[in-house]
């Protein structure tokens, strides 16, 4: 199975929603390897783009420089939320020649023209690709102007730039010989090339963020099927984590980098966090919702921990049918939940041996979802490791607590119930009952 995904332009440190995409399609293949698929998953880098250029002009360093450095800074945080390296990640200037090649074969097509006006600029011309819009169900006259480069090379103003020609402004590295001049790929032609090179022209799945598929996607999928390929079979976006109603990004002034999310919770932590929503919803960040993962994320560990096992066992059917459903985590994530109260009553019952295959299924979820607390991604995660560990050693004793007290109440033994709560108080920590089973907080 060909899967490509559309990875980041790096021209910046990456923030909580730059990752989303990542994390879930890295869920997505690794659910596919488990149904046995053999995945060929390919990711790339965008590594020169008019944002690097403006970016590294502002910054006064070359922008390879500064794309190299935002790309070690994209390696560490795929890291620290433990997302598995895909089978290759192509850069962008690696591969000028398969670029130029393919806007050769549009041109002999019908499909491209180089601009007349001398600036060394080619475009893809629309309106010779009758399916232009199929993807995004619009017609080419319902469209903005393309705003990719200046519109006087061209035949339409929704031609959208396939090669663009250095302009004096912009540094000499930042081009490449070719036979319109020297220049460099527009944005769209640089993923049309890296997914046919490793994929073939055509593959079965093409993932990104929602906010690409116009005109990204859309103009990738005209430019290759033009080309003659067929392209992709299925597309899946992710929808975007927002702040404020608004989407995360450095323009609006609301970004929370990867780094100094990680100074507050762990890696494990943050990802749970995001895989627990479907990858088509917009999530509103908050960090009491953050905070409300983390929780329960450490409730897992404390189970499993008190289970003492965390060995992979069987998935239960519930999970594969949501998982099967368009990868609906959600239900994923409320049976693994229902799983931990289930195996918490057989511990409380003593039934030692039925706890222990519960936490087997737990951790079978875990590995899936990628948050499997014995996985060796999450070992040495940084500073607050010691913290981490302390937070789950006082979430299995303050578990074990609530454990008993719940029991006492299903006994009507309301006077020892009161007691442990007031001792669970009495130590600074908060209780609140809630219809999914009792929560708490430090106080």
């Amino acid at each position: 199975m060909g899967l490509y995904v559309c990875g980041l332009t790096v021209q910046s440190e990456p923030h909580v929603g730059h990752v989303r995409s990542a994390v879930n399609f890295d869920v997505l293949q690794r659910w596919l390897r488990h149904r046995g698929f053999e995945v060929t998953f390919i990711r790339n880098i965008t590594d020169i783009d008019d944002k690097i250029l403006v970016k590294s002009a502002e910054q006064g360093r070359p922008w390879y420089n500064l794309a190299y450095a935002m790309k070690i800074e994209l390696d560490k945080a795929y890291a620290a939320l433990n997302v598995a390296p895909p089978t290759y990640e192509p850069a962008a200037t690696g591969h000028i020649p398969e670029m130029i090649v393919l806007i050769e074969r549009l041109i002999e097509r019908g499909h491209a023209y180089p601009a007349a006006d001398g600036s060394g600029d080619v475009y893809f011309d629309v309106r010779s690709w009758a399916s232009y819009g199929e993807l995004t169900h619009q017609g080419v006259d319902d469209m903005e102007p393309a705003a990719d480069a200046d519109p006087r090379g061209k035949r339409d103003p929704r031609d959208f730039a396939l090669w663009k020609g250095r302009k004096e402004s912009e540094p000499a590295t930042a081009s490449w010989p070719s036979p319109w001049g020297p220049g460099r790929p527009g944005w769209h032609i640089e993923c049309s090339a890296m997914a046919g090179k490793y994929l073939g022209d055509a593959f079965d799945i093409h993932g990104g963020g929602v906010d690409l598929r116009f005109p990204h996607h859309e103009n990738e999928q005209a430019q290759s099927r033009a080309a003659g390929g067929a392209f992709a079979s299925y597309w899946m976006h992710n929808a975007w984590i927002t702040t404020a109603g608004e989407k995360m990004s450095k323009s609006l002034g609301n970004t929370l980098s990867i780094p100094a999310i990680l100074e507050r919770y762990r890696g494990a932590e943050l990802r749970f966090y995001v895989v627990a929503a479907h990858y088509r919803s917009h999530v509103e960040f908050s960090f009491d919702a953050l905070d409300e993962a983390a929780v329960g994320y450490r409730r897992i560990e404390a189970f499993l921990d008190r289970a003492g096992t965390g060995e992979i066992g069987a998935l239960p059917e519930a999970f594969a049918t949501a998982m099967d459903d368009d990868l609906g985590t959600p239900a994923a994530v409320a049976v693994l939940y229902d799983t931990v109260r289930e195996g918490n009553r057989l511990l409380a019952a003593g039934d030692d041996e039925a706890a222990a295959e519960a936490a087997r299924s737990v951790a079978a979820m875990l590995d899936v979802l990628g948050v499997h607390p014995a996985d060796p991604a999450w070992a040495g995660t940084g500073s607050s490791d010691g913290e981490a560990r302390l937070t789950a050693a006082v979430d299995a004793l303050v578990a074990g607590l609530l454990d008993e007290r719940t029991q006492a109440r299903a006994d009507k033994d309301w006077a020892r119930a009161d007691a442990i709560r007031d001792r669970i108080k009495a130590a600074g920590i908060e209780v609140t009952d809630t219809p999914d089973g009792p929560t708490w907080t430090v106080s």
